[in-house]
């Protein structure tokens, strides 16, 4: 198992990443959107329908959705010859309050029902200084209504950096892991994992990722993006 220990400085750095700096009021209806401005792969199989529903980090903030993670993920699980279809529902500055408005009209705006809910919010919370106990219950509510129209899911998982307290941290980092459990979901306890030591693999403005962080991102999910995916 991969080892997932994390220093104060660039935990920060990483959770600051969810929050694109974008009014999430101006943009909170824009619809989900698949990826077609790359060349395709053409794949055999039934397609798989993959809803990346997140934040600044799916959206593709300064890099352009066409090579977002959602965008490049479906290119990685192409190449490896599933049929993939990801339609991108990244809203910057989300919150999990703001998803949960927002997921059932998300869900009845796809043409077909998804596969798989990437499930990917959480940061911008802590960065608002929202109650882990207000986190955890808009989190339920999104997997209830994800478990109802019984659509699998893998959350995306995050980490609070130790300023904020032992006893936030402590709230904090148990919600993914046992939300997972509570509503049987797959779970990528922190996956920001493989460039969160690397600085040269941000914009800039050390918050959001380049596209090569974005593709290291995708390498090292992806296994686990494809092992979330139900049997056909």
């Amino acid at each position: 198992m991969r080892q997932r220990h994390l220093s104060m400085s660039v935990i920060v750095l990483a959770l600051a990443a969810c929050d694109g700096g974008v009014d999430e009021v101006a943009v909170a209806e824009r619809p989900a959107t698949e990826q077609s401005a790359r060349p395709d792969v053409t794949v055999e199989g039934p397609e798989r329908r993959i809803l990346a529903f997140g934040n600044s980090l799916f959206a593709g903030y300064g890099v352009g959705e066409e090579n977002s993670y959602p965008a490049l993920l479906e290119d990685a699980l192409r190449a490896r010859g599933i049929n993939a279809r990801i339609a991108n529902a990244g809203i910057s500055g989300d919150t999990t309050g703001a998803g949960a408005q927002r997921l059932a009209f998300t869900l009845d705006a796809q043409e077909e029902k998804p596969d798989l809910v990437l499930l990917e919010l959480g940061g911008n919370d802590m960065l608002r200084g929202i109650s882990p106990d207000e986190t955890r219950a808009n989190f339920e509510a999104m997997l209830s209504e994800l478990r109802a129209r019984k659509i699998p899911v893998l959350l995306m998982g995050m980490r609070a950096p130790p300023n904020y307290g032992p006893d936030y941290q402590q709230r904090f980092d148990a919600l993914y892991g046992d939300l997972a459990t509570q509503y049987d979901a797959q779970l990528i306890p922190f996956w920001l994992e493989a460039i969160y030591q690397e600085p040269e693999l941000f914009q800039p403005d050390r918050i959001h990722p380049t596209v090569e962080g974005i593709e290291a991102l995708v390498a090292d999910t992806s296994d686990e993006v494809a092992a979330a995916l139900p049997e056909d």
